[in-house]
């Protein structure tokens, strides 16, 4: 099966010469192009945005970290020279180095990691590995982030391109949370009730900055996966009245929902409007307050698209992740982290057809990992995670390549301070287990 780059050049290649009526879709033409092509907009422009893909119509933060040029002999390296550079380069540093690749990476790039899995999962990785100089980080920034609050102070956190962030991390910024706190805290108090459980604690999903996970820290809270939600609120429920989850509205509700928490109890906050956008007493009468975020990924599921799948294949195994709207994991058969779903499908023992609903590299990969299934993605335009697809081997081979002659580019480096709270935070949760 050929990967979701080869598959958007081709479509792009055919859609230029035969027009709309070419085989097979992509939600952007842009994904064909080197993603140096977004960085040179972004510098001239002087705007940041995520480029091509699920999330090119969510707006960047004026401080969304950019990317510098790439020197032009990686732009202009084929493939195999760019693998020989990475292989070569790779051999050189040795145990120095080590690669991490997300799920959601592209294959070109996710060939050469020493470690595939989620964010946390890859985070986990990196600690075993302690005599690494450098953790090349082939995912999104908040997963840098992690990787460097939880690593040892003398290793080098790298993200091959800086451009690669997360617009649903974005949408819960720590001054928007810290002012939603401080009204929240003048409709509650901050007075514990006869259980000792105060009156509301943050929560937030591992999508996030450092920032926000040491907000949590600070306030008694706690950092979630989409593996552990349901343990974790379970958690902050016997420690608060209610919770305020960020910056995912979706995981939270359906993590909620599915722990019996009705509906009406499940206010969004909107930091754009006074209150989040509600009333004083159905803040009262909450007992989780949901930020107004998601993720464009998920976003793109549809129950519409689970009915053609029933349709069109009779017994067919639809599987979510919990970023998806409530309505699409109510009509799925099952929902669940990128782990849960590897492990369904590696799980079962008779050929099944399976409808995934979760981002398209990864239903890729599985489909060329388990040809004895029918696999697809439930969205039949192909639409990968912009920000992820900003990493390209270029970037990786050039990150390699600076260690190898001694320098260090793209570091990310967390604040002492936020690393502290943010640790705590995140140490709650790992002692929070399924």
């Amino acid at each position: 099966m050929s990967s979701v780059n080869t598959a958007i050049q081709l479509i792009t290649r055919e859609q230029a010469e035969k027009g709309a009526a070419a085989k097979g879709s992509t939600c952007s033409p842009a994904l064909a192009k080197g993603p140096w092509d977004y960085d040179l907009a972004e510098a001239l422009a002087g705007i940041p945005a995520y480029g091509p893909g699920a999330s090119s119509a969510d707006v960047a933060p004026a401080a969304t970290p950019r990317q510098g040029q790439l020197p032009e002999e990686y732009k202009l390296a084929s493939d195999a020279e760019l693998a020989e550079r990475i292989t070569a380069a790779k051999a050189a540093l040795g145990d120095r180095a080590v690669i991490l690749g997300h799920f959601y990476q592209r294959d070109e790039v996710v060939q050469y990691a020493d470690f595939v899995g989620d964010s946390f999962q890859l985070a986990n990785a990196a600690l075993t590995r302690p005599d690494a100089e450098a953790i090349i980080f082939c995912g999104v920034h908040f997963m840098a982030e992690t990787a460097d609050i939880l690593s040892k102070p003398d290793q080098a956190v790298i993200l091959p391109n800086l451009a690669a962030g997360c617009s649903m991390a974005d949408m819960a910024d720590a001054d928007s949370v810290a002012e939603c706190w401080e009204q929240l805290e003048e409709i509650f108090g901050t007075e514990p009730d006869a259980d000792g459980r105060v009156p509301v604690i943050p929560v937030t999903y591992m999508n996030s900055s450092a920032a926000l996970k040491a907000f949590c820290g600070e306030h008694g809270g706690i950092v979630c996966t989409s593996s552990n939600a349901k343990t974790v609120l379970e958690w902050a429920f016997q420690r608060a009245q209610r919770v305020l989850f960020f910056p995912d509205q979706h995981l939270g509700r359906n993590t909620a929902k599915a722990l019996g928490v009705p509906l009406e109890q499940m206010p969004m906050w909107n930091p754009r409007k006074e209150l989040g956008g509600n009333g004083e007493q159905a803040l009262l009468d909450s007992r989780v307050i949901l930020w107004h975020g998601f993720c464009s990924v998920h976003k793109r599921f549809t129950t519409a698209q689970i009915d053609k799948a029933r349709a069109d294949y009779p017994g067919v195994q639809v599987i979510v992740h919990p970023e998806c709207p409530m309505e699409v994991v109510n009509a799925a058969d099952s929902a669940g982290s990128t782990d849960f779903i590897k492990k369904a499908i590696a799980g079962a023992t008779e050929p099944t057809t399976f409808a995934i609903g979760t981002e398209i590299n990864m239903v890729n990969r599985l489909a060329a990992e388990y040809p004895q299934h029918t696999i697809f993605c439930l969205d039949p335009v192909i639409c990968p995670c912009s920000t992820m697809y900003r990493i390209h081997p270029g970037y990786l081979a050039w990150v390699l390549e600076e260690l190898v002659a001694g320098r260090v580019v793209n570091r990310i480096t967390v604040d002492d301070a936020v690393q502290a709270n943010a640790r705590t935070a995140l140490e709650r949760m790992l002692a929070a287990r399924p």
